[in-house]
Order: C-alpha cells, then structure tokens, then sequence
C-alpha cells in the first residue's frame, strides 16, 4: 500500500459500522440487560452464551475466551484479516470512501489481499450470471426449469454458466484489473498445459457465499453428456478465503430466519436448498463438497444460541441406503448440539426437490414437520436388521444396541432412550435394559480423579500468560475498583476529574491499577474522548495482554444501575473508592502512631494524631456521600 488511511477515516468507519449488526453477520444476538447483547462466542466452542456486545459502546469481549475489541478488531479477527483490509471491508459496507495519506485516494489496495479475493469472486458470479442467458447455456436454463425453478429463483440464487473455451472468464477478470496470481490464488483460474485456463467449464454453477454475502467459492454441475469429468459436482478448491468445512450454500440467506425459528433445516445439494426455501422453509442449507461435520455445527450453534433452549437441527436425507447412513453418521456428530436434532427423511428414496415436483410445496412442509428424533431414528434403523419376533434375535439386538444407546451423553435422554429399546425390542424386563446402558455408559466415562483434557480451543488460558493475574470479579474487595475504572470507561463524562484525581494508590489490584494508569495516558476520563475511540486509545497504552482482555471485558459488561441514575452511581462509587482510600491512610496512622513515643517524639506524635482526627471526619462525610449517592 502506497500509503496509510487517514486517521478521520478509520474513526468514520468505526462510528457509522454499527458492532451488533456486523457480528449479528455471524452470531445470533440477544438482549443480555443494561444495553448489552450476548450470544455463542465465534471464536471458542461453547454451550452458554459468554460473548457480549455493548452497542452503545462499540465494543465486544467474551467472558470465556478474553477476546474483544471493535468493530475493526472483531472484522480482524473473524475474517483473519489485517487492519487495513479489515478497514476497507467494513468501508465497503458502508459505502464509505477511503482517502490515503502518503498516496492519494487513488492509491490501489495490495494485490492478492483478501478484499481483492472477494472482489475477483463477485466480478465471477456477475460474469457467470450473465452467461447464464447465453445461447450456450440453453440446457443449463432447462436442467433448471425441469426441477421447477425459473429465471426470478435462478437470480434469489445466484445461478450462472461457466462457458466453454479455455478462458473466457480469466480474460474477463484480467480485463477488469485481476492480475494472474490473484485468480490463480482465488481458485478461479488454473495453469494448463499450454497456459491458464478457467476453473470451470460448461456447467451450471451456484456461488458460494459466507456468512457475510461475500461469494467465496462455487459449485458446479455437469449438464453436458460430453463433458470429459465425470463427476457429477465440481466445487472450488481450497483457498485463503473458502474452507469448505466451514461453509454452508444458502447460509446468506437463511441466517436471519434460522435465528428468528430457532431451527435449522440440513439437506443434502444446492437444489433441495432451492426447493426448500421456494417450498416455505427459509432455514434450509447444504453442505458444500463435503460431509457435513463439526466445523459447521459450530456455524449453525452460533445463531440457533444452542443453549439448552429449543433449537432445532433437522437433518434430512434421501431415502435409499446412502442416505441413511448419512443420518447414521449425523448420530455421531448430534452430540455437539444441546438442541433437538431431528431426521426427516422423504417417502420413496424422494430428495426434497423431487418431492417439491412431485407433491408439491405442502409435501416439503410436511417432511420438515414429520421430523423423527434423531436418536430414536439412529435406534429404529440398526434395529430393522435384526429379527426381533425371535428369542435370539432380541437378545442379539440388546446386545448390539445397549453400548449403542450407551453413547448419548445426556443422562436423561440416555434413561429416556434405554426404556424405549427395551420396548422397541419387546424385551419386558425395562429396568434391567436400562440398568445395564448405565454400567456401559458409567464404564465410558473417565475414572474418579483422573485429570481431564485442556480444551484447546480455551483461549483463556493462553492471555493469562502474558501479564498479572486476572482479577476476579466477584471479589467484594476489588469491587469499588472494578467499578471505577468500568464508569470510567463507559461514562467518561460522568465520571471525568473526579475520577482523573484518583492516585494510583486507590488501586490495589495490579490489572486494575495498570488500566487506571492506561485511562490517564489516554488523556483521562475528562480528556474530551468516549465510545470506541476512547477504549481504543486506552488500550494503545495497555503493554500486556491480560490488561486488554480486562479491559474489553470492563468496557461492554452492565453498569448494574438504571439509566437515570448513573451519574449518582458513578460519583458514589468514586466517593467510596476514595474512602477506602482513606481507610488505608487511617490504618497507616494508627500503625505508625504505636511505633512513636508521645513523651520522647511529641512534636510526631502530635502531628500524626492531628492527621488522625482529620483524616477519620473526612472518611466519616466521604461515607455519609456515598450512602447518599446510592
């Protein structure tokens, strides 16, 4: 880069890119109180919802992995993204136009960066858009038509051609400014043997997007007898910016309706997503080249806020042989989701887009309605292949079934579940089937005392490494502290010289004490910032990595206090602070006042007594301020 964005800029950036609508682009948000939004951190696993957004404040930190920062830092890092990248992406969004210092607002952005990625991607997916109604893409528009979907669905989804010949799209690219390595590197062009050539050629395809809208990848199909690759679907490759474990067709735009129902529809091709969202089932997605795994039930947790509510993930698969092993394969993955997992599987070996043309729109409604419980679906299959009219037949089924149901980690379920064999399989005995799925299970678990496993995916054992211990904040003894400095950060102009007055001895604990020091080198609660721009000048002074966790975590938790009532709180809550400050000046006295003699050091003793008798009515009126304040 030519040069560095102008400071007015970036800080125009921050103001008009609101946090909760860019992270709500990747985590379902709700209303956690005191102007806060929480939901399932995108950056570690977890059940409960830790990662809160302070709208109001522009600011993110999750409680369970330390991350957090603005609207850039979350961009930074959720995109893997540098700063500057991370600035022009969130410019783009706004339509903001960026001026470089040292350059020129001319100045172009580096080539092969991510930005010039997803831009090689969109100038693809309008190349191939227009192509679609090209003379040469006659059977593509038929293979369309047959499965029910016309021009206005083909344009919902993005539908496009890759023509024939060796390069037409790489020309069109290179013609608009993409320089070779970059299409090379975005997947869409590949080296020949007599030179570049397209990635795709002759099929139906349908751009790939994140959870963003950005088209990152395609899919596409072979239409053509004639095409020399077999293979029914082509996806794009590995790149910087598509991983296919991690995304999902029609994520764009069933995101919002997955997080409104609470329910998520998996099928298994870009079709049956057609189908299903045409059908009135906006929540349907597929996977993309791949097996759906753990990677994308992580995607899918984060807006369902999977935690132990009711969240649905139903998952449905053609009716033959291969699609029942998928649900099958789906029972070993169910147990990341704390929501109801579900199969509906269509009658006749049907995918839904069959179905849809067949029976209609109401018929796909229907599947999604008739859903199984995966568990019980898992159970019922296995079991269809023994005979269970006979003695040894249903033995050998409990045999085969008991460490079966024995895996479900939910101990309720698991209960639930055994009882239901023992009637599945005709065995009347039930406490005794469900007896033994305990022991199996009991004899899965970890032995008593046995240390477990680190979660690697626990971030927050890695920032305290780098800095003082943490702070905890339910301490009753930092409170006043943590308070402080949090009504600092979020209420600067409330809290403004009186809170600038404090010195450094009010604060014991050295994380706070290192932000207290961070907020005067920024220019102090009364120094003119607030929002954003001042937690981001106060962490600029922050050197240690726990520090800047804390303060994220400080500068999006609740003020536990109305808001017509936060200036009170705030000045009773620096008052007390100064009091307990006090407090230990008092103790300090009496300490040194046993050390002196009054007969031999009478002037001292004197002077420390008056100290004394000042100090205890001014700690007396300080505490009358607070009680007052609150």
């Amino acid at each position: 880069m030519a040069g560095r964005i102008r400071d007015s800029d970036i800080a125009l950036v921050r103001e008009r890119s609101r946090i909760d609508d860019v992270v709500g682009d990747h985590v379902s948000l709700r209303r956690a109180g005191g102007g806060a939004l929480k939901g399932l951190c995108p950056f570690h696993d977890e059940k409960s919802p830790s990662f809160n957004v302070r709208p109001s404040h522009g600011t993110f930190h999750c409680f369970g992995c330390g991350e957090g920062g603005d609207v850039i830092a979350f961009v930074m890092k959720i995109e893997h993204l540098g700063f500057v990248e991370a600035v022009e992406r969130l410019a783009d969004r706004a339509g903001i136009q960026l001026t470089y210092e040292g350059g020129g607002a001319t100045v172009q952005r580096d080539r092969g960066t991510r930005s010039r990625l997803l831009e090689a991607h969109r100038a693809a997916a309008e190349f191939y858009a227009e192509q679609l109604a090209s003379p040469e893409a006659v059977q593509a528009r038929e293979f369309l038509a047959q499965r029910g979907f016309d021009e206005a669905a083909a344009r919902v989804f993005g539908c496009g051609f890759a023509p024939g010949g060796w390069d037409k799209l790489t020309k069109h690219l290179l013609g608009r400014g993409f320089e070779l390595t970059e299409l090379i590197k975005a997947q869409l062009t590949k080296e020949g043997r007599q030179g570049p050539i397209d990635r795709f050629h002759r099929r139906l395809l349908w751009p790939i997007r994140d959870l963003g809208g950005e088209v990152v990848g395609f899919g596409a199909r072979r239409i053509f007898d004639d095409d020399p690759i077999q293979a029914k679907y082509l996806n794009t490759s590995e790149s910087p910016i598509y991983k296919k474990s991690q995304v999902l067709f029609g994520l764009d735009l069933a995101k919002r309706e997955i997080a409104k129902r609470r329910q998520a529809v998996v099928v298994e091709g870009y079709t049956d997503v057609m189908a299903m969202h045409l059908a009135g089932v906006p929540t349907a997605v597929a996977s993309c080249g791949t097996a759906f795994g753990a990677d994308h039930m992580t995607v899918l947790r984060r807006l369902l806020i999977d935690d132990d509510l009711n969240g649905e993930v139903i998952f449905t698969f053609d009716g033959d042989a291969a699609g029942q092993k998928a649900a099958l394969k789906a029972f070993e993955g169910e147990q990341q989701f704390s929501a109801q997992t579900y199969i509906a599987i269509a009658p006749d070996g049907m995918d839904p887009c069959e179905l849809r043309q067949a029976k209609g729109d109401v018929a796909v409604r229907d599947l999604v309605a008739r859903r199984t419980p995966l568990f019980e679906f898992a159970i019922k299959t296995q079991l269809q292949t023994y005979d269970l009219d006979s003695v040894d037949g249903r033995v050998e089924a409990l045999k085969k079934m008991v460490p079966f149901v024995a895996q479900i980690k939910d101990r309720a379920k698991r209960d639930g579940y055994a009882t239901k064999l023992a009637w599945w399989v005709g065995w009347d005995d039930e406490a005794t089937v469900v007896k033994r799925v305990r022991e199996v299970a009991n004899g899965r678990a970890p032995a008593k005392g046995r240390p477990r496993p680190v979660d690697p995916n626990q971030g927050a054992l890695a920032v305290e490494v780098d800095g003082p211990t943490r702070p905890d904040p339910r301490d009753p003894r930092l409170w006043h502290q943590r308070e402080a400095v949090k009504s600092a950060l979020q209420l600067p102009e409330m809290a403004g010289p009186y809170y600038d007055s404090l010195p450094d001895e009010a604060f014991t604990h050295p994380v706070y004490l290192a932000l207290h020091q961070a907020i005067r080198e920024a220019g102090g609660a009364s120094g003119g910032l607030s929002g954003p721009a001042f937690v981001d000048a106060v962490s600029r002074n922050c050197h240690q990595q726990v520090v800047r966790s804390v303060l994220t975590e400080l500068a999006v938790e609740p003020l536990q206090v109305r808001a017509e009532d936060e200036y009170r709180y705030v000045q009773s809550v620096l008052t007390r602070l100064q009091q307990l400050l006090v407090a230990a000046q008092i103790v300090e006295i009496k300490s040194r006042l046993r050390r002196v003699s009054p007969v031999e050091e009478a002037d001292e003793y004197r002077a420390l007594f008056g100290d004394l008798i000042a100090l205890e009515a001014y700690h007396k009126e300080l505490g009358e301020q607070a009680v007052s304040g609150l």
